[in-house]
């Protein structure tokens, strides 16, 4: 059954400005560097048990494939439900183990509670991306942009409230995290959802993601400095709360939109737009190819012995499989190769980055820089610059010169090894350049394979198949940080001595060279796959704007 649809041209911006909150609490898996140096004294854990739970951290964040299917089965209020009741439950047992409120909890429980309270990104993430790109079709990239982008500002978020309110309590930040987050879920969950999506191009519209965008590099700023000011100066409480209520301020500006469109309305081109009746999404109908096949695939009970037979007999054409660019089911796209090309290329490139995000704190601290909410803040704010850059470079390039969006992920692979070989040297200086770096190509390949995807695959089932390309990240940090980052950490630092601290920058000189290398590899790659989809975006973007393909009967 189709979902009933909200018309009128505010519920999608409305739902926009609820999706930024959505998407900052979507971002909580990113404090893991804040609260990691407390679990690691509290519970007297090493590098790699540290590691592990950063996989935790990770397979929790981005498994998202039960909130993919949920996405087309319930409405986006049903799955941030979920999403609050994971942070809820999750963190609050972190908490409990942090603060010792309970003592000696088994270690596998941390694991298995880690993994819950982050997934409350998948369910929180999916839900607002998934809905959101619905309701604006015609501006995939920079919607991902927009959202991501805010995603990865997040971590400033948190590293401004952890140090403004919280006064740098790793207990506290828990403790935030398991009420804050589920409230700030459930007063969001009735402005999140399906609208009628416009059909055609819209100046208006290209003028508000303008807005948003521009409010939020404002906002990026602004995080930004506010770290570096309470980095160096001594705050009192009410400097520190006024700071805290103008970023709120800040967050609070896509609403303008919404506010803007009730008291001073344009003049609508269709005034059906404008009323309360209720809409199917024309992007969960069947295509025209489809309707060409008749009623017979109305039914999904028929049996197959029916359906030979009305083939033979010519009362219907046997549906072919989609061409790159149209509507995929999951299983349909796993045996494209080109679906398994952008998986690997995107696995590659977060996978290496998460790696860096999860050993950030222990990386300043064998680098000589103890400053972790600065360099977290410094990565977040990168990483914010390119999600949105990202979205707004590829959107641009796309529609003026049919350039694939994934050549955008070349070019941070090679930035991603020059930042890697920086780090690896060691030289002073470096470490504030190099994590600068990383976050902006981090923020490219999280950023991009969210349009990719959906022009490759359509939007029919974009929820499975872009929760399955998040699971890049979780493998990757298995991969690079636990089994390679973690071993490597541990080694180092039992020639020091036997400590769990390593200092000197050979602690991750070797992980450094073997990520530098995939990411080598990942850029080849790359270029391999935009190479394969050139035709395809000439094809979507051949008038200066997308276009759904029009038949699939080829």
């Amino acid at each position: 059954m189709s979902p009933v649809l909200k018309a009128g041209s505010r519920p999608p911006w409305v739902g926009l400005a609820a999706a930024v909150w959505v998407q900052i609490a979507a971002g909580n898996a990113y404090t893991f560097t804040l609260y990691s140096p407390l679990l690691k004294s509290v519970l007297g854990l090493n590098q790699l048990q540290l590691s592990i739970l950063g996989v935790a951290n990770d397979i929790g964040e981005s498994v998202g494939l039960l909130p993919g299917l949920a996405c087309n089965k319930f409405p986006p209020w049903a799955v941030l439900l979920v999403g609050s009741a994971c942070s809820f439950l999750g963190y609050g047992v972190i908490w409990l183990a942090a603060s010792q409120t309970v003592a000696n909890l088994p270690y596998w429980l941390l694991f298995i509670t880690l993994c819950i309270a982050t997934n409350s990104n998948a369910w929180f993430g999916t839900a607002v991306l998934v809905t959101n790109m619905r309701n604006f079709p015609l501006s995939r990239g920079t919607v991902a942009g927009i959202l991501k982008g805010y995603v990865g500002l997040s971590a400033a978020v948190y590293t401004v409230i952890y140090s403004l309110v919280l006064h740098k309590s790793s207990s506290n930040l828990l403790l935030f995290l398991s009420i804050g987050i589920s409230v700030l879920s459930l007063a969001m969950m009735y402005f999140v959802r399906p609208c009628t999506p416009t059909s055609e191009e819209d100046s208006s519209v290209n003028i508000h993601f303008i807005f948003t965008q521009a409010f939020s590099v404002v906002l990026a700023i602004y995080l930004l400095t506010t770290t570096i000011i309470d980095d160096t100066v001594s705050l009192s409480d009410a400097v520190s709360y006024s700071l805290v209520a103008i970023l709120i301020i800040l967050l609070l500006s896509p609403l303008a939109i919404p506010v803007k469109m009730t008291f001073f309305p344009s003049n609508p081109k269709d005034n059906s737009q404008d009323g309360n009746a209720t809409q199917t999404d024309p992007l969960l109908t069947p295509s025209s190819s489809t309707n060409n096949l008749g009623s017979f695939y109305e039914n999904e009970d028929v049996s197959d012995v029916e359906f030979l037979l009305a083939i033979g007999e010519g009362a219907i054409k046997q549906k072919k499989r989609p061409r790159r660019g149209e509507d995929f089911k999951f299983r349909e796209a796993l045996v494209k190769a080109d679906f398994w090309l952008l998986w690997v290329v995107y696995f590659f490139g977060v996978g290496t980055g998460v790696t860096v995000l999860n050993n950030l704190s222990q990386i300043g601290v064998s680098l000589g820089d103890s400053n972790t909410t600065l360099l977290l803040s410094l990565l977040s704010f990168c990483n914010f610059v390119g999600r949105l850059g990202s979205g707004v470079v590829s959107e641009h390039f796309v529609r003026t010169r049919t350039i694939p969006r994934t050549v955008w992920m070349t070019v941070a692979h090679l930035l991603m090894i020059v930042a890697y070989l920086l780090y690896a040297s060691g030289l002073s200086g470096t470490l504030y350049v190099a994590t600068a770096l990383l976050g902006i190509c981090y923020g490219v390949h999280y950023s991009i394979v969210v349009p990719a995807a959906s022009e490759l695959f359509g939007l029919k089932h974009f929820g499975v198949i872009y929760s399955f390309m998040g699971l890049g990240n979780p493998l990757g940090a298995i991969v690079f940080s636990a089994l390679l980052a973690g071993q490597v950490y541990d080694a180092e630092a039992a020639k020091q001595g036997g400590g769990s601290t390593c200092l000197g920058p050979e602690c991750f000189r070797l992980t450094f060279f073997v990520l530098a290398g995939v990411c080598g590899l990942g850029a080849i790659l790359s270029v391999i796959l935009s190479i394969r989809i050139r035709p395809v975006y000439q094809m979507l973007y051949a008038s200066g704007s997308f276009r759904l393909p029009q038949s699939s009967s080829h």
